[in-house]
């Protein structure tokens, strides 16, 4: 009997996910206190002709929940049994995080810090190195999955490393609203996939804890748009009605005072140098001390707790200098209807 070609079959911890099948699979990463074991899951999808290897995960922070609807629903979608190449699916991360609703492993380390990992370090180190072992030295591609922190809402955006010329293009294919050309940080898995040379788009939408349907459809939509230009699936790119507004740089603009917050513009606005963002002050009234725009751009984060400490950051601006594209049109972010607003999945 003729043995079949082993050469196509993708192997993770221990598995073999074999052409055209599709399995779900447990990596170990090891027993709790209570001797109970935990893992994180995984599902590979393989199409029956070669292709590239992409990996899209969420939840490396436990609290950050928007990317793990975004991948059941990118499972789900209808086009995944035409597929070319090989979808490595990771909803969930940071297992430990996800249960405890919480950024952080049970060390209190950031997993997107510690990157590539040590399988003799820590709880969040071997869980690194796990990750980066058995998907992104195995993948062509990846796709991570965030959304802001610390009581903060993101606008839809793209942050990559804008100087490969195939990030670039991979990024602009997405249809967010806006990219940002973020340097990469030190321990993150976006430095473990760039040193490994895998083009590598992190997208951030949304807040913790909380699902954001608009963020949702943009972000399926984004990855089946990369998946299409890939050659991973038929057809084209949806057609965003964004035309992306590329940011080479931005700023955080903190709080001037301790006191309540009451915020004056709007997730997407365009706004000028000197511009009133928001308004701080005592309790009382008294006090009060304006936040203002300390240079053009477009408003991408806004801290929604009103609570703050002199020096909280309470706004992220993208700036306009030596940026590209129109904004002017990202004004009417809190509006948008994802109804309508972004195209429906076929």
């Amino acid at each position: 009997m003729k043995k079949k070609n082993a050469k196509n079959d993708f192997k993770i911890g221990g598995y073999t996910v074999k052409p055209g099948e599709s399995q779900t699979l447990e990596l170990r990463v090891g027993m709790l206190y209570t001797h109970t074991p935990i893992s994180i899951p995984v599902r590979v999808v393989s199409g029956k002709r070669e292709g590239p290897r992409l990996f899209v995960c969420g939840a490396i922070h436990g609290d950050e929940i928007n990317g793990v609807e975004i991948i059941r629903r990118l499972l789900a979608h209808k086009s995944l049994k035409k597929l070319r190449g090989t979808l490595v699916a990771v909803p969930v991360v940071n297992v430990h995080g996800f249960i405890a609703h919480s950024r952080y492993l049970p060390d209190r380390r950031d997993l997107n810090r510690s990157f590539p990992g040590n399988e003799n370090g820590s709880l969040t180190s071997r869980l690194a190195n796990l990750f980066t072992q058995e998907i992104v030295d195995k993948c062509t591609h990846g796709i991570d999955l965030h959304t802001a922190s610390g009581h903060r809402f993101n606008l839809p955006q793209i942050r990559a490393y804008l100087e490969n010329e195939e990030t670039f293009r991979l990024a602009q294919t997405f249809g967010s609203p806006v990219i940002v050309n973020a340097n990469i940080r030190d321990g993150s898995l976006r430095q473990a996939a760039v040193d490994g040379g895998k083009p590598f788009l992190l997208y951030e939408a949304g807040e913790v804890l909380r699902f954001d349907e608009f963020s949702i459809r943009l972000g399926v939509a984004g990855i089946l748009s990369v998946m299409r230009v890939l050659g991973m699936l038929r057809g084209r790119p949806y057609k965003s009605r964004f035309q992306p507004f590329v940011a080479y740089s931005s700023t955080w603009i903190r709080a001037p005072q301790s006191g309540v917050l009451r915020v004056d513009c709007s997730l997407g606005s365009l706004v000028s140098k000197g511009d009133r963002l928001g308004r701080i002050s005592d309790p009382m009234g008294e006090g009060e001390k304006e936040v203002t725009a300390p240079t053009e751009g477009v408003i991408i984060s806004v801290l929604r707790l009103p609570l703050v400490n002199k020096g909280d950051a309470v706004f992220h601006l993208a700036r306009l200098k030596g940026s590209k594209g129109d904004p002017g049109d990202l004004a009417l972010a809190e509006e948008w209807d994802p109804e309508e607003d972004y195209p429906k999945l076929d």
